[in-house]
């Protein structure tokens, strides 16, 4: 019997089987393509998964060092100036899909995760102790049980419909999406910004989201190629039988959204060239996240606008916030209710991307009173409280699970902070295990009973705070402010210890 089935290897499935590894599980994962796909559905990762990847070791594989935080960023076609806010929590990684894919792929290989391509679920039942899987594959249909199987296998997941888990939401059909590589001529491309200067609205510039009164145009100067988008507002129906999109599909539509014949050619280089037409957009949430042993993460959990690019930010956070307890559970330490936090946690983040996406859609409509809308949304984001609202919800900033004390860092992501020494947190957390970060140095003998579970870390460090219980997905458990934690902070660190990792073991 294995223990975990992972369906589905793009980069949430990845994720997951690279932390369950790190956790002494070794998952087994199934794709249904026989090889990875060339289809990019996102160029680069924005938010708090840039620095979850800084935190694992995997930034310096796709981008080396990570850098600082963006200077500037887009909300509904709004520029987002993050210079105005006292603190910038959003940065950004331009890596395509793929090569995330790729990299994870690899990692997961070092593990020693298997990966089965060209093998797809097709049934399943479970029962109080495992769950039996129907598969095919390129030797025809089989049988296997687990004892835990996650559907990471997309906005489509057989693991949900299997499951019986219902996806409410909604479809907006009125929206049309081309996107394509394409070569722009030299004269039309500023120098000074690598922006588009376009007659009649002057420069655009590079990666932001120009909204006209007839849709949207972006223009992504991306290192492997230019990459051109637009999108428009459309009543008509989807024909029955539509041809593939074509380089003169795209010249229309930047004709009709920009008023201007943009002379664009097709792309330079090997490729693979991207040419893509999408027709509506979906928003949805299952149900439920868990159903018995039965898990999903990422598109199988939730699909909602790409506007912003939260999709990875969302998908790949899920993927370690459920790791860590999932193996918990498989090495038979868990306290009750851990692995029911996965939901209770995750699934009110993905609302607030459900949120924020759908309030980005409403802002690039076209209309004169949407066109209001954002005269006033745009003095609104002159305010550097504004900014700095919308920026932590852009980013995931602004998550903050159940806190055990009143320490303000408890229940938020742990700081980037670096030891007296020079150790940076991220150099710290690459094994995936809980962490006590004691600036006192006497917390230490709190910790017998959990050190077989919990690493102990002394040192100083410039933080508003003087110890920091980690999880392994990042976010603090407990905190505490004092030089000298007295009896009741002790009291609460030894309860934070149990709840998340379980009861002490004697010594």
């Amino acid at each position: 019997m294995e223990d975990v089935v992972i369906a589905g290897a793009g980069p949430n499935g990845l994720m997951l089987a690279c932390e369950l590894a790190l956790a002494g599980i070794r998952p087994l994962v199934l794709e249904r393509l026989p090889e990875p796909t060339e289809e990019n559905r996102a160029n680069g990762l924005v938010g708090q998964v840039v620095r979850l990847l800084d935190r694992r070791g995997l930034h310096d594989r796709l981008a080396g060092p990570i850098g600082p935080p963006a200077p500037a960023f887009v909300f509904g076609a709004m520029r987002l100036d993050l210079t105005l806010p006292e603190r910038n929590s959003l940065h950004i990684l331009g890596v395509p899909q793929r090569r995330v894919a790729a990299m994870l792929a690899d990692r997961a290989a070092e593990l020693g995760v298997e990966i089965r391509r060209g093998h797809e679920v097709t049934g399943l039942v479970q029962d109080a102790d495992a769950v039996t899987l129907d598969l095919t594959g390129p030797d025809g249909p089989g049988r296997l049980t687990t004892r835990y199987v996650v559907g990471a296998d997309g906005g489509r997941s057989i693991t949900r419909k299997l499951a019986g888990i219902g996806f409410p939401g909604v479809t907006e059909d009125r929206t049309l999406s081309l996107t394509a590589n394409a070569t722009v001529p030299a004269e039309f491309v500023d120098p000074a910004s690598g922006g588009l200067k376009v007659p009649g609205h002057g420069v655009i510039p590079p990666f932001f989201h120009y909204r006209t009164e007839t849709g949207l145009f972006v223009y992504a100067p991306f290192p492997t190629g230019p990459l051109v988008t637009t999108v428009e507002w459309t009543d008509a129906e989807e024909p029955a039988d539509e041809p593939a999109m074509t380089l003169e599909d795209q010249r229309a539509s930047i004709e009709r959204v920009l008023g201007f014949a943009l002379p664009i050619g097709p792309p330079e280089g090997d490729g693979p060239h991207l040419l893509r037409r999408l027709r509506g957009r979906n928003t949805r949430l299952a149900d439920r996240f868990r159903d018995g042993r039965v898990l999903l993460v990422g598109d199988a959990a939730h699909v909602h606008s790409a506007i912003g690019g939260p999709g990875l930010n969302l998908g790949l956070q899920d993927a370690v916030g459920l790791g860590w307890k999932l193996a918990a559970e498989l090495h038979g330490w868990a306290p009750a209710g851990l692995l029911d936090t996965y939901e209770s946690e995750r699934r009110p983040v993905a609302e607030r991307v459900v949120m924020h996406t759908q309030a980005q859609s409403a802002l690039i409509a076209p209309g004169r009173d949407v066109t209001a809308l954002r005269e006033l949304f745009g003095e609104l984001l002159r305010l550097p409280s504004t900014v700095q609202h919308v920026a932590d919800l852009m980013s995931g900033a602004d998550v903050r699970y159940e806190p055990g004390t009143d320490h303000p860092l408890d229940g938020r992501w742990a700081p980037d902070l670096v030891l007296a020494d020079g150790t940076r947190l991220a150099e710290l957390t690459r094994t995936a295990r809980p962490l006590l970060l004691d600036f006192t140095g006497s917390l230490g003998e709190e910790l017998r009973g959990w050190t077989e579970r919990v690493d102990l870390v002394s040192g100083q460090a410039e933080v508003d705070a003087t110890a920091l219980l980690i999880r392994p997905d990042g976010y603090v458990a407990w905190a505490s402010g004092s030089a000298e934690p007295d009896d009741a902070e002790r009291k609460a660190l030894r309860a934070a210890l149990e709840r998340w990792f379980g009861a002490a073991v004697d010594m």
